[in-house]
């Protein structure tokens, strides 16, 4: 409201007055700009006025403290009750229980993309692990070659790692440049929205890859316990 009707100057001890009310009301201070109602609010201009100076006597107040919430609590109770015997406090919250239940929204939202993305990440991991154990399952004359040639179980856990790592490697270079471009279309369509980094999209990549070798280790570990005698003989 300041920057809207005195632009740049100070309005302290500049007098308003409202529609209806012809009392005119003293500027004594300025506040920063706030969300009065809700956090999806636009900033609208606002003044505040000392709750006895209005007609009707307001029925909410605000207290900051560095304490327990609920203890101050207990103390603003019994202090109204003794100035104003006749006022009860209603109800008492805090500030960040507020902007909680503003955003009950976006965060069953973030709570459901959660879900399906740790839902993705099971079917992802469950598919990879049985194309590796049928690759290992026809893969068996070979390694049991490789291992009568010289080849160590070490070296046959790191060919099964390393067959696990090119798929999930060819499957983020697919879904990485999707992601960037979900990110700047969810961008265009939720207004103030940070895509200046690129943290979450790597934090994903590399949770691929961790899930890649998971699956990939009882495959791998199947593959380097293969005897050569038997591998040779299996069809």
């Amino acid at each position: 409201m300041s920057h809207h009707y005195f632009g740049a100057g100070s309005p302290i001890g500049m007098h308003v007055t409202f529609d209806g009310d012809g009392r005119p009301y003293e500027i004594v201070g300025v506040v920063a700009d706030a969300k009065y109602g809700e956090m999806r609010e636009a900033t609208l201009p606002t003044i505040y006025l000392n709750t006895f100076q209005q007609g009707r006597t307001g029925s909410q107040f605000a207290i900051r403290t560095t304490l327990d919430p609920s203890a101050v609590a207990r103390d603003v109770r019994r202090t109204v009750r003794s100035l104003l015997p006749a006022v009860p406090v209603v109800k008492v919250t805090t500030l960040a229980d507020q902007v909680d239940a503003s955003i009950v929204p976006e965060r069953l939202i973030a709570m459901l993309s959660g879900l399906f993305g740790a839902l993705g990440s099971v079917l992802a991991a469950v598919g990879l692990y049985g194309l590796l154990a049928y690759t290992v399952a026809r893969r068996i004359n070979e390694i049991g070659i490789r291992m009568a040639l010289g080849a160590t179980p070490g070296a046959v856990s790191r060919m099964v790692l390393a067959d696990a790592l090119g798929m999930v490697c060819a499957g983020l270079c697919v879904g990485a440049p999707l992601a960037f471009w979900g990110k700047s279309f969810a961008a265009s369509v939720i207004p103030d929205l940070p895509i200046q980094t690129a943290v979450p999209i790597a934090f994903g990549m590399a949770a691929m890859v961790a899930v890649a070798l998971l699956a990939a280790y009882a495959p791998a570990r199947r593959a380097a316990r293969v005897d050569p005698m038997e591998a040779l003989r299996y069809e």
